[in-house]
């Protein structure tokens, strides 16, 4: 690891020690090669005081054991018709899983406990069809869970739910796990599969506010990978139910819940009820995050080096693009009051970050804030990303003569020749 990842990490920890995070686990991911190492993970969560319960599913042990036993299943996910032969197998396939992850969790020191503090009643009759065993959440025992977290034991929770009559009920576990969620009050919920993320037109979805998932849903729902429906359902329904963040993750990929969790980029798909970016002035403790945001881009003369007191001099001209209060990236806006004219400057966006339109959105943010200022003119000097700001920005190439007498001055000094491109603000 290197020590960037580690300054990286510790940046996180203080916003969620003592927090919840809900880790829903496909049942193939419990059968994963990879599967010792997320307890492992799991296992670090809790060393930093960040309380995990785990709800696991069983679609896949369903099918196994059916085969195993020449049994032909009524549904696996949850979802479907639940006859009593399948829920035979839902309750033999759940407690196989339960009892190996309680023993992956205790193989790293680490106390836990099956809880049937999920209350459930019969999904019932639907367009006419009886659902039989199948079940639906009707409440968490909060209490319950809070005192096992409080006592340092992970709950491992099956996709089964109880009512008060001592009946057992097939219920999906992803509705399980928005549900403990909600009623916990979690940080994060995490569904841990054994894919990229959620994916649109086949690439991967980095990150995206829930409004937008919802509109995605609606209009292009063909165009979301259908195998990952229910992901995309309960995201959306753990995110307007409060939960702030929800992950989708690939289970199979080494150090996949740490990448995910404890960077401002991840692995996988991040789905956020709230504004999750931000663009702020910067601060004097900003100005290290600067150089260091822009050190590759002055390396390669994409940018002119500033030094800490050349930025600290101008420390009010410079905005910080945060993501969930990590710097992804800067710009600044100089003003040259007499000619009414500003500067468009150190526009840098982490390589992590890049094709994200995080560039376009500083560009709008700097001449929007000209605009207020009652700017008549906006420059930007570039000797590499010229097309960039013609293409996004609406720039056109001007000449040296269009800089204002003293950055015309630097300009000559600094023997760049940089590209001059205007955009008027009329």
């Amino acid at each position: 690891m290197k020590l960037t990842d580690l300054r990286g990490i510790l940046h996180y920890i203080p916003q969620f020690r003592e927090k919840t995070f809900i880790l829903a686990l496909d049942g193939n991911i419990v059968t994963d090669d990879n599967f010792p190492t997320l307890l492992l993970d799991v296992a670090l969560l809790w060393s930093l005081n960040i309380r995990v319960v785990l709800v696991h599913g069983a679609a896949a042990q369903i099918q196994a054991l059916a085969k195993a036993r020449k049994v032909q299943p009524s549904d696996t996910e949850g979802t479907g018709i639940t006859d009593a032969a399948t829920l035979q197998l839902a309750i033999d396939a759940a407690t196989r899983l339960t009892h190996e992850i309680l023993e992956g969790l205790s193989a790293n020191d680490l106390r836990a406990a099956c809880s049937n503090g999920v209350e459930a009643h019969p999904l019932g009759i639907i367009g006419g069809v009886d659902h039989l065993f199948t079940g639906k959440v009707e409440k968490v025992d909060v209490e319950g869970f809070q005192s096992m977290l409080n006592q340092g034991v992970v709950p491992v929770v099956p996709p089964l739910g109880f009512d008060g009559d001592g009946n057992t009920y097939r219920v999906n576990s992803d509705s399980v796990a928005v549900a403990l969620a909600e009623q916990l009050k979690a940080t994060k919920l995490v569904f841990v599969t054994s894919r990229p993320g959620l994916m649109f037109d086949g690439q991967p979805i980095r990150q995206m506010l829930v409004t937008d998932l919802i509109r995605l849903a609606q209009q292009n729902g063909g165009r979301l990978a259908p195998e990952m429906a229910s992901k995309v359902k309960h995201a959306i329904a753990a995110c307007t139910a409060g939960v702030p963040r929800v992950h989708v993750i690939n289970g199979t990929q080494e150090e996949g819940l740490l990448g995910e969790v404890f960077s401002n980029h991840g692995i996988g798909t991040l789905i956020y009820a709230n504004e999750y970016e931000n663009i702020r002035p910067a601060k004097k403790k900003d100005v290290r995050a600067i150089q260091l945001l822009t050190k590759q881009a002055v390396e390669s003369e994409e940018l002119v080096k500033r030094t800490r007191a050349m930025i600290e001099r101008n420390l009010g001209d410079y905005y910080i693009f945060e993501i969930d209060r990590n710097p992804v990236a800067c710009v600044a806006l100089h003003v040259y009051p007499e000619e009414n004219v500003g500067e468009l400057a150190s526009l840098y966006v982490s390589p992590a970050h890049e094709n994200e339109g995080l560039g376009r959105k500083l560009i709008q943010f700097v001449e929007t804030r000209a605009r207020e200022r009652g700017l008549s003119r906006l420059l930007a000097l570039s000797t590499q990303s010229f097309t960039y700001f013609q293409a996004k920005g609406g720039f056109v190439e001007g000449t040296v003569d269009d800089l204002p007498p003293a950055r015309r001055e630097q300009y000559e000094q600094s023997g760049r020749n940089s590209r001059v491109l205007v955009k008027e603000l009329g």
